[in-house]
């Protein structure tokens, strides 16, 4: 394997974390100040119609990247309840009921739930400086409580619902790793579908009232691009480095949105605010800091995913050889080899 091949999964997967961040940052204001007297089941909607749009123009074809299958039906659907109404919906209430900087800042504990469940249900590698780093967003996430607490019920309130959706989207995070070698494009196109068409149902027998035209198109272009490109990018970090890693990188994300929101006129900030802030900083930056590598058996396996042929781990044969990523039902030889990793879909080894 060559140096290049052996470093480029974080590197890519770094970066599309880091865009997917700056992307979903910026909407989180956006969606406040646009949503600003809608119903929180309209503005779901909106921001998942608009996702839809972008997973329809972003399908490939089925050379370059895996279809769904049937199979994949009950994950999807799991992946639309927790990530496109529960946290979606949580998120339109609470940043009508507290502040957009403190939204911003809660957010970043959905990388603590992502990595926890990557940890629980695909055995992610996690050591003492993982940890460590949890427990700092952690106490960055107590200290916004109480600053938030401070400022009445009704904003503790706000920031709760807030905090429900960090859960719920650490939830569909988790679920979507798996996902994550299926077509970003067919993927996002099935979950805002399906997240837009009940949170609409949801709208009309609750009664919410009607957008306006200016509205309508303002979160159909925030959730194109902070929902709809946002989780495209997402998807394909989860597929080049893993859930907890593309969560950890994420988590910058309620840092652009709270600059925006202060550039925007929020001065809600207070010191604890800040404290919590930079608690969670220190988190981020310490779990990026991780490095792991060591000799790893792989077995012998089956399965389909869109790949190359320069990473050292796919080494069939073709009668042709594809220039460049494609898809297709291939398998892997067991194989020893040294080299650092990151928890991909071809080292999920046991530590």
């Amino acid at each position: 394997m060559t140096r290049a091949s052996t470093h480029w999964p974080s590197l890519r997967g770094g970066l599309l974390a880091l865009l997917a961040a700056a992307l979903f940052g910026v909407s989180m204001p956006l969606v406040q100040h646009f949503g600003a007297g809608l119903g929180a089941f309209t503005t779901a909607a909106l921001l998942y119609a608009g996702a839809a749009g972008v997973g329809a123009l972003s399908r490939q074809r089925v050379e370059r990247e895996a279809r769904l299958t049937r199979s994949d039906m009950p994950r999807l659907l799991s992946m639309a309840a927790f990530g496109a109404v529960l946290g979606p919906v949580a998120m339109a209430w609470g940043l009508q009921h507290t502040s957009g900087t403190g939204a911003s800042l809660m957010l970043t504990l959905e990388a603590l739930f992502t990595a926890v469940l990557a940890r629980l249900l695909y055995g992610e590698t996690m050591d003492r400086r993982v940890w460590a780093a949890m427990l700092l967003l952690l106490a960055g996430g107590i200290a916004l409580v109480m600053d938030q607490g401070q400022a009445g019920g009704s904003q503790l309130l706000g920031l709760l619902a807030v905090l429900l959706a960090t859960a719920a989207w650490g939830a569909d995070n988790t679920l979507s790793r798996a996902l994550a070698e299926r077509d970003p494009g067919q993927v996002v196109l099935g979950k805002a579908l399906l997240g837009a068409s009940a949170t609409a149902v949801l709208a009309l027998v609750f009664g919410d009232p009607l957008p306006s035209i200016g509205a309508v198109l303002a979160l159909l272009a925030v959730g194109a691009t902070g929902y709809g490109l946002s989780l495209r990018f997402y998807l394909l970090a989860q597929r080049a480095f893993g859930a907890a890693r593309t969560g950890s990188v994420f988590a910058f994300a309620p840092f652009i949105g709270a600059a925006l929101a202060i550039a925007l006129g929020d001065r809600s900030g207070s010191w604890i605010m800040a404290a919590g802030g930079v608690l969670m900083v220190l988190g981020v930056l310490l779990h990026l800091a991780e490095s792991h590598g060591h000799g790893h058996q792989h077995e012998a396996m089956e399965h389909e995913h869109a790949h190359s042929h320069d990473d050292g781990h796919h080494n069939h044969t073709h009668a042709v050889m594809p220039q460049g990523p494609h898809s297709h039902l291939h398998a892997h030889e067991p194989l020893s080899h040294v080299h650092a990793h990151v928890p991909d879909a071809h080292h999920s080894h046991e530590h």
